[in-house]
């Protein structure tokens, strides 16, 4: 009978003790907040490098000097080459829509040459430096950004007439203010390195060589594709913290 009552005293004993300590406050720290992965932001001040191919046409009318009568129109002939260099730009995004501005500059070897008038006349066109300043405007998502660009563009050139071909004639260098346009898409390795491709058209209006014994009136153009990247100086934008509440 003793070992009975004492039996049923320590179950009585271990039960209370139970109940009371599951009264107690816990002792486990608040759960440690693990914040989800950053935000990607486009926004930011960024820098890169870009090469491509170039390739365009010159279109050219050869005038009368002395009464500016058209003296043949020639069949255009082509240019190409290879083109790259660098280039600077801001990005500001406001929720999946980003807007900015780039300015590059860029060297080239874009060249090309047309004969005419029986073979007795040859044009030769080459560029060598190139810049533009232009706006952008585009979609993103998170790590991928689709975009238009548009803006004005420079371009130094240098123009030779030969007569016959293969012999200087005449010859001159000027730079040319045009616009260009295109667009393209780029993605983000990270927060702060992306790659892009772009396909962009320049127009450069015209312009007049003075042979001496006559004028070569000539139309300018170009297309390039060029691949690149760039690296962006801005930050992520953070996750707001959610805080659980005990």
């Amino acid at each position: 009978m003793r070992k009975a009552i004492s039996a049923a005293a320590l179950l009585l004993t271990v039960g209370t003790t139970s109940v009371f300590a599951a009264d107690l406050p816990s002792t486990k720290g608040a759960p440690v907040y693990t914040p989800a992965p950053p935000v990607l932001s486009w926004t930011g001040v960024y820098v890169g490098g870009q090469i491509g191919i170039q390739w365009g046409q010159t279109s050219w009318d050869r005038f009368d000097p002395t009464n500016t009568a058209l003296i043949a129109s020639e069949l255009p002939y082509s240019n190409k080459g290879v083109v790259g260099g660098g280039h600077i730009g801001y990005n500001y995004q406001v929720s999946q829509f980003v807007f900015g501005i780039e300015g590059d500059v860029e060297d080239t070897n874009f060249n090309g040459n047309g004969t005419s008038n029986g073979n007795t006349w040859a044009n030769t066109t080459r560029a060598d430096i190139e810049a533009s300043i232009r706006a952008r405007a585009g979609i993103a998502w998170n790590q991928i950004l689709f975009f238009l660009t548009g803006g004005g563009t420079y371009a130094g050139f240098h123009n030779t007439a030969q007569n016959p071909p293969g012999n200087f004639y005449a010859g001159d260098s000027f730079g040319r203010i045009g616009w260009t346009g295109g667009g393209g898409v780029e993605y983000a390795i990270d927060p702060n390195w992306s790659i892009l491709i772009e396909d962009r058209f320049s127009e450069y209006g015209h312009h007049d060589l003075d042979t001496g014994t006559e004028f070569i009136h000539e139309g300018l153009w170009d297309n390039r594709v060029e691949a690149g990247f760039s690296y962006r100086f801005g930050d992520v934008l953070p996750p707001t913290p959610v805080v659980a509440k005990y």
